[in-house]
């Protein structure tokens, strides 16, 4: 029965298809050796030369011949259609385990060789051939010798240079140069014909030459034959007479004996109305039209009943040919070529033939067959006309080679029926025509095989979510294999949720987490089973969660993007940046973090797209984002001066580029080279759509203008100036500005102006007009002229008197306008009266207050700027001050007759003094007042301390306050306890002298922290407290309890008496130990009473065992074995943990070991588990 049958192909596998039935199914046999071995496989041609061979005859011919099979395939060849004998020619050798011939053709002629050869590889299970190689030497052979007539034409004819290279082999490339090895020129007049000829559509005087040159290069050899030059001589015959002309055309051809006027366009190549042009299907396709005229036509080319190939055709030659490539059966019918000029037009119509050689259309296939299968090979081939298809078998035509009785040929397949072992051929197809030939192996091998599973056992897919999963199961054996699948034991079949392939391979469309897990495919033919298992595992995918976003930065700043990324955890994505889709440069400006971009010191090249890729092994995700660069505008160029007016001017400018950065303004800047050489201003401002302004401008000034450009980053560099430009003078249109009158002494003024800048001078011969009177007073105004001056001292002025001043600008050209009337105040003078009727009244011992009468304001001699009050200390009236006070001074405003005085110190005598000021100075003082302020409360009390401490009593100690501000009439001292909780006790008053300095506590309480505070007082009250502690001692007997316990007899004693118990101890174990008795742990055990340690059966009276009663259990967290014997956590306690020996075995009766039997060996790995305090015996112990 016929099965159809497919397997999926290993790296480097060997093509081979199986063919059964009446349909083929491609089967591949992997190269793996493990699946190689021992499966046979007839030859198969892997490398060949190709059919048309031309060899160099200057180096070795090398003839390709390479196959493969099982067993590898010797090697033979014919020659001409009979055997090649390479052993018999020495200069033939063929290369190791391979047919390629190696022929040394030094000190021969390589025409020797030529011919038809043909390769053969055979093994045990066929013969392949390769195609028939026909190798043939290249050849460049010279030109003929000619002798070459000049020739003569007459202007305005057409003319044909020919060319007519020797045959070459392969054909030479022609062009045409001069003596000097140029190209000559060529155009829609003069071309080179596709045959190498060079046409003429009409001769000009300027072709008269003697060097057209026809090359030919052979590119096999790479020689260059050169034609003998071809000498044109153009005449103008109407221009010359009989004689010259026959004198001119002696010894020399002359072409055109017909007028040579102008005239309509006629075919020069190819000649007529019709021609007709073959080709091959896939080659390329050249017509050609040249056409005689004058003047030059012009060509065009169209397809009868079509159009020209979309995509396929070109023109060239100056559209004089036309090119179709890879030409198709399409391509065929008649084309139209139409010459055109002023003087009409001419068509030429070419036919196209299509030929082809043969192709496949279905080649034949290798078949690989299980015993007693059926298969069919098949060879379908077409062409221009139909090929001639013939098959062979092992390179004998079939009908000569031997009967098969399983195979029979039917419309030209192989048909092939209960195929036999031992059966396996190669089958040659040949198709040929006219034009060509194709030769196809195809071999028939015979094989059975069990099951074999190719894909790798246990192999993991992994696949993003959502994406498509392919699960492969590639297998092969003979018969082909059936495929079963399951996942987790289920079975799986095609349908909705799986797609299973020809190939067996299962498609999962949309993968999703519910179809990670394990797969298993089972293979099975009639030899047996063979099953795989594969994994699915569904990644999440990767995404950008931070995308990069666009950036405008300034040149040599900072740009960052960040591309930062979520993606499966078993999943490490790298990180790769592009830059306009290209590599980022190779510049340490550029940095890659794990998660950002970052270019410093940015330039203007940097701008671009930037990719961020995130790759897995996976899958990717990529964002992209742009930086652009700005940076300040290019200056403003091509600055023009226009509608140039006494007082005004048009600038006009051409912006700058904007660097990426919109133009918001432009600021245009002027010079005065007259007044202020060098020095630029800011003139106006315009937005920055605009490019030109009406600048107004100042009478004589020679400007020159500048602009520059602004936008968001700055501002550009200036423009280069404009030409200068210079307004006429004028008289002045503004006074000076800011005239101020000043009065600097009694008897004068002072007038100053801020002078005009040249800007503003308006002409030459600036000066300043100055005016000033008196104001209500009936008399003229005084004036004089001044220049470079900006003050003037007006003097023999009263003082303190008011005056109008006035300040005009005049030039050469006259007076500016009217100036404004400035008032002012000649100088003032000290104010010449104090005061009066002073008076102080005190209101406590830091307070008083004062008042005075105001001074006339006749006596001021100026304007009355306030009062002054002085005051200060003279002294205390309870003591004598070390130094005097420094006087303090208040200020107050001219309306104030009236002042407190904050600050005082009670009980003590003051001075004070007032005085009127102007803005001269000080006026005199009024007499000094004496008052004193009254008594106050007094000061803290100074230096508070505790001293004396005893069990029961303090001394507290102090100085009188620094201040007593009165007479000081005594303290108030208080007490009070404090406990250990910071908690105050009852609190005592005691009332002391003012003469007393220290006070003696008796009756304190031991040890007790006190609190103590003390008040001075006068008449007036008490003054601030000051407060401090202080602690009583300890009691004595307390006090004696804190000896050192080390000293005392009676613990030294003790502590002799534990350290000979323990030696007497110590005794009684080392005689025990040498007598073999048990060490009693039970009553160690018990003196320490762990109680996690449960008590033991005491039997003997003598070393008590561990019971596995459940009145007695044993420790806790031991393990009782089932034998009864104790282990090593059930105590730690025996004599090997004190004793000096490692091994637990002590006596030479063994009844220690009887007792703690394998004990020692599990101290290691079970540990000392015991939570024992350390014991006397242990402690003496580690002395021993």
């Amino acid at each position: 029965m016929d099965r159809k049958r497919s397997c999926t192909l290993c790296g480097g596998a060997v093509m081979l298809l199986l063919l059964l039935g009446h349909m083929t199914n491609a089967l591949e046999v992997p190269l793996d050796p493990k699946v190689l071995e021992g499966l046979p496989q007839p030859p198969t041609i892997t490398h060949q030369s190709p059919k048309d061979y031309i060899i160099d005859p200057r180096e070795n011919i090398i003839i390709h011949c390479e196959a493969k099979g099982k067993p590898h395939p010797s090697f033979s060849w014919t020659r001409n259609g009979t055997h090649f004998d390479v052993e018999k020619d020495s200069k033939v050798i063929m290369k190791p385990n391979s047919g390629t011939l190696v022929i040394d053709i030094s000190g021969e002629k390589a025409e020797a060789y030529e011919g038809v050869y043909q390769c053969i590889a055979r093994n045990e299970h066929g013969s392949a051939l390769s195609n028939n190689i026909v190798i043939r030497q290249s050849r460049s052979p010279l030109w003929s010798k000619e002798k070459v007539e000049p020739i003569t034409v007459q202007r305005g004819m057409s003319l044909v240079l020919q060319c007519r290279p020797p045959a070459g082999l392969p054909p030479p490339i022609v062009f045409w140069m001069d003596n000097n090895f140029q190209r000559l020129p060529q155009n829609s007049r003069v071309s080179q014909a596709l045959n190498g000829d060079l046409y003429f559509s009409n001769v000009l005087m300027d072709d008269n030459r003697n060097d057209y040159i026809c090359y030919a290069r052979f590119p096999h050899t790479q020689t260059i034959q050169q034609k003998q030059p071809i000498t044109v001589n153009v005449l103008d015959i109407e221009a010359m007479n009989d004689t010259v002309l026959a004198a001119f055309l002696n010894g020399s051809d002359f072409w055109g004996d017909s007028p040579s006027g102008e005239r309509a366009p006629t075919f020069m190549q190819p000649p007529g109305m019709h021609s007709t042009s073959m080709v091959l299907k896939g080659d390329t396709l050249q017509l050609e039209c040249i056409a005689d005229g004058l003047p030059t036509p012009d060509i065009s080319w169209s397809k009868v009943n079509g159009e020209l190939p979309s995509g396929r055709f070109s023109f060239h030659s100056f559209q004089k040919t036309l090119k179709i490539t890879e030409v198709t059966d399409a391509d065929g019918g008649d084309y139209r070529c139409l010459a055109r000029n002023r003087l009409g037009s001419n068509h030429h119509i070419i036919t196209v033939v299509v030929r082809a050689a043969p192709f496949w259309i279905s080649a034949p296939q290798n078949l690989i067959l299980a015993p007693k299968e059926s298969g069919m090979l098949t060879c379908r081939a077409d062409g221009n006309p139909k090929p001639t298809v013939t098959w062979s078998v092992n390179g004998i035509p079939i009908e000569n080679s031997h009967k098969d009785p399983s195979r029979k040929i039917e419309n030209g397949n192989i048909i092939l029926s209960a195929v036999q072992t031992g059966s396996s051929a190669v089958y040659q197809c040949n198709a040929s025509n006219e034009y060509g030939y194709l030769l196809g192996n195809a071999f028939v091998s015979v094989l059975a095989e069990p099951p074999r599973v190719l894909t790798p056992p246990n192999h993991v897919y992994s696949v993003i979510t959502n994406s498509r999963a392919l699960l492969d199961c590639a297998s092969f054996g003979s018969p082909l294999p059936k495929i079963t699948w399951f996942k987790n034991g289920q079975s799986v079949v095609d349908g909705d949720l799986y797609i299973i392939h020809k190939n067996n391979t299962i498609e999962i469309n949309v993968a999703r987490p519910l179809h990670s897990g394990k797969y298993t495919c089972i293979a099975s033919n009639s030899l047996g089973n063979k099953e795989n298992h594969v994994y699915l595992e569904v990644k999440e995918p990767t995404r950008i969660l931070r995308q990069p976003e666009y950036k405008v930065v300034q040149r040599n700043s900072v740009a960052e993007f960040e591309c930062k990324v979520k993606h499966d955890p078993t999943l490490i994505p790298s990180m790769i940046w592009l830059k306009d889709n290209m590599e980022l440069p190779d510049d340490s400006r550029f940095e890659v973090g794990s998660d950002s971009l970052t270019i410093r010191d940015v330039r203007e090249d940097d701008e671009g797209n930037y990719t961020c890729i995130r790759n897995t092994t996976l899958d990717q995700d990529s964002a992209s984002a742009m930086l652009t660069v700005v940076e300040q505008p290019d200056p403003p160029t091509d600055l023009e001066l226009t509608d140039q007016r006494e007082h005004s001017v048009r600038l006009t400018w051409t912006p700058g580029y904007e660097n990426n950065s919109p133009i918001q303004l432009f600021l245009i800047q002027y010079e005065d080279s007259l007044h202020k050489p060098g020095v630029w201003v800011n003139m106006t401002e315009v937005s920055g759509t605009r490019t030109t302004v009406n600048l107004e401008l100042s009478p004589y000034v020679y400007y020159s203008f500048r602009v520059l450009a602004l936008n968001e980053v700055g501002l550009s560099q200036p423009s280069a100036p404009s030409r200068q430009y210079r307004t006429s003078p004028a008289q002045p249109d503004v006074n000076p500005s800011d005239v101020e009158v000043i009065g600097t002494s009694p008897d004068s003024l002072t007038i100053t102006w801020r002078e005009l800048t040249g800007l503003e001078s308006n002409g030459p011969g600036l000066q300043y007009n100055v005016s000033w009177r008196q104001k209500d007073v009936d008399q003229q105004w005084n004036s004089l002229s001044l220049a470079n001056v900006s003050q003037y001292v007006v003097t023999g002025t009263p003082t303190f008197t008011p005056y109008e001043v006035t300040v005009q600008a005049v030039n050469d050209y006259g007076p500016g306008p009217t100036p404004e009337v400035v008032l002012g105040y000649s100088g003032e003078d000290l104010p010449t009266m104090a005061p009066e009727n002073v008076k102080v009244s005190v209101q406590n011992g830091t307070m008083a207050v004062v008042s005075w009468d105001a001074v006339p304001l006749s006596t001021v001699q100026g304007r009355l700027n306030g009062y002054k009050v002085s005051y200060w200390k003279l002294r205390s009236l309870h003591k004598q001050d070390p130094e005097p006070k420094k006087p303090q001074e208040f200020i107050f405003q001219e309306n104030e007759t009236e002042s407190l005085l904050l600050g005082l110190h009670p009980y003590s005598q003051y001075n004070l003094n007032i005085r009127a000021f102007n803005g001269k100075g000080d006026g005199p003082s009024s007499p000094n007042q004496i008052f004193e302020t009254p008594e106050g409360v007094p000061g803290p009390p100074a230096d508070l301390k505790v001293e004396n401490l005893n069990l029961d009593s303090l001394v507290v100690k102090w100085a009188p306050p620094v201040e007593y501000n009165g007479h000081l009439t005594g303290y108030l001292f208080k007490y009070q306890p404090i406990n250990t909780t910071d908690e105050l006790g009852p609190l005592k008053e005691l009332l002391l002298a003012a003469n007393e300095t220290s006070i003696t506590l008796d009756n304190l309480k031991h040890s007790t922290r006190y609190k103590f505070y003390l008040n001075a007082k006068t008449v007036k009250g008490y003054g601030p407290t000051v407060t401090e502690e202080g602690v009583t001692i300890m009691d004595e007997a307390m006090t004696s309890k804190q000896v050192d316990i080390a000293t005392q007899g009676w613990f030294i004693g003790l502590m002799c008496a534990i350290a000979l118990l323990i030696l007497v101890l110590l005794i009684v174990c080392f005689i025990k130990r040498n007598k073999g008795g048990k060490y009693p742990v039970k009553e160690k055990e018990d003196a320490h009473q762990d109680p996690e340690i449960q008590p033991m059966k005491e039997d003997d009276g003598t070393f008590g065992e561990y019971s596995d009663t459940e009145d007695h259990k044993p420790l806790k967290g031991s393990r009782t074995p089932s034998n009864g014997t104790v282990k090593k956590d059930d105590s730690d306690d025996s004599l090997v943990d004190y004793g000096e020996g490692g091994d637990g075995q002590f006596n030479e009766d063994g009844s220690f070991i009887g007792q703690y039997s394998g004990k020692k060996e599990k101290d290691t790995a079970e540990g000392n588990e015991s939570s024992e305090a350390p014991s006397p015996v242990n402690a003496m112990n580690s002395f021993v």
